[in-house]
């Protein structure tokens, strides 16, 4: 079955140390994705893409600091991409390895969670969700701008958490 992303009940986020004492979250405004599943409703294939310039971590000037060529390069690189190359499910634990594209840096990233059941919403359409997780570098994809501390540590962590929670309908 085809199913394609329901972008008005999806959250894209993300969190990183601040300082090294506190965490700074923030989210994407604008994406789309697509996913597939065989018979039996496991997940055989996922992909989204993000729109850079809608980073949103509740303040402007932060925003536009992650927007410039220091981070993402949204005017450079408007998407981030993630393409599955293997999903594995067992019962409603799923964990999808893809492509993921930031930057022009293509590199591996995993994402793990688990999916709901499928049901029929009031309008008789069929949906389905996904939680995920993922942890990556933010150096391996070239997003190197930082600044080491008087005391100690760095002003943003290299470490960046990923936090997905999707909801699809049937295409």
């Amino acid at each position: 079955m085809q199913w394609k992303l329901d972008t008005t009940h999806t959250q894209v986020g993300f969190s990183v140390k601040h300082m090294a004492i506190s965490t700074v979250r923030g989210r994407f405004t604008r994406f789309d994705g697509a996913g597939e599943t065989d018979d039996a409703g496991r997940v055989t294939k996922a992909g989204f893409t993000i729109d850079t310039a809608s980073i949103d971590t509740n303040q402007e000037q932060r925003d536009a600091h992650l927007r410039s060529a220091d981070f993402f390069d949204a005017e450079g690189h408007p998407t981030l991409t993630f393409t599955s190359t293997s999903v594995t499910q067992d019962g409603s634990d799923i964990t999808i390895v893809g492509d993921f594209t930031m930057r022009g840096v293509t590199r591996s990233l995993t994402l793990k969670g688990e999916t709901a059941p499928t049901v029929k919403d009031p309008w008789g359409m069929t949906r389905t969700a996904l939680t995920l997780e993922g942890k990556l570098n933010r150096k391996e994809w070239g997003l190197n701008w930082n600044q080491a501390l008087e005391l100690g540590g760095l002003m943003v962590s290299e470490d960046v958490k990923l936090s997905i929670e999707l909801e699809a309908i049937a295409a």
